[in-house]
């Protein structure tokens, strides 16, 4: 699935965007069920606290900022479920993961026009810890993304400086977890742009982020991470669940009983 030049770009740089590894006719049904979904079940709210939004935005743009999510699509939608396992896609998950893989979760991001809600610099490890980074982010773009609506941008490099200490705390208590504004900076990162039915792979510890969204459409992206199932959940969300084996075989671990006895037990 993927070239020797794609893989090491992968680990030298800790992203890759892999171009129309969905099909239009298969985006256009992940893009009905999502329309349901949105009006169904998804959530609308400020998105993201912290004070990383004084930096981000004045105070009238971060009033009216606002962020549209729901996590676990593939629970709602049989044409997002068989999306987690399109065979160009856990394939090539296999080349960097092993061979083989777990879905861990999926979580729609939707910035709305305007003002749609931007994301500061930070890592993904501090929202669903794991052991180590056998664990690959994968972006599903539902549309074209740009500098104007607010595209992916990475850190080339960082996932190789491990796991680095967020921003959780404020004067007025909790926070999401951010990197510190004034040592990582969005100037400082590499611009991704994608198109419908392109994704972007990035190692759950790059420093990633973008800006807000200022066109007069929505910009729709999907996250879906996955795992190596051996990569052993510290803490976060989706803890304590197994995921779905969409690539190879689950190992069993020293004394592990099959997850029905587990619960029971």
């Amino acid at each position: 699935m993927l070239t020797d030049t794609q893989r090491q770009f992968y680990n030298e740089q800790g992203y890759l965007h892999i171009p129309q590894v969905f099909a239009a006719e298969e985006m256009d049904q992940m893009e009905t069920h999502l329309e349901v979904l949105l009006k169904d079940w998804a959530q609308t709210d400020m998105g993201w606290t912290g004070p990383w939004r004084d930096a981000y935005m004045d105070a009238a743009t971060a009033e009216k900022s606002k962020l549209t999510h729901l996590h676990d699509l593939h629970f709602y939608s049989e044409a997002w479920s068989r999306a987690m396992v399109s065979p160009r896609l856990v394939g090539a998950l296999g080349e960097l993961l092993g061979p083989n893989v777990e879905l861990h979760h999926t979580t729609l991001h939707m910035k709305p026009p305007q003002t749609g809600h931007p994301f500061p610099l930070h890592q993904d490890n501090p929202f669903y810890e794991h052991q180590d980074d056998r664990y690959i982010d994968v972006l599903v773009h539902l549309d074209d993304t740009c500098h104007e609506n607010g595209e992916i941008r990475f850190l080339p490099g960082s996932h190789k400086g491990g796991y680095l200490s967020h921003v959780t705390q404020t004067p007025d208590g909790a926070c999401t977890p951010h990197l510190p504004t004034d040592e990582y900076r969005l100037e400082d990162t590499v611009a991704v742009p994608a198109k419908r039915g392109d994704v972007v792979f990035f190692n759950i510890l790059t420093v990633h982020g973008s800006h807000i969204n200022q066109t007069d459409k929505v910009r729709r992206l999907v996250r879906c991470g996955f795992r190596n199932p051996e990569n052993t959940q510290i803490s976060g969300q989706s803890g304590g669940r197994p995921g779905i084996m969409v690539r190879g075989i689950r190992p069993q671990r020293a004394g592990q009983l099959p997850f029905s006895e587990a619960a029971i037990a």
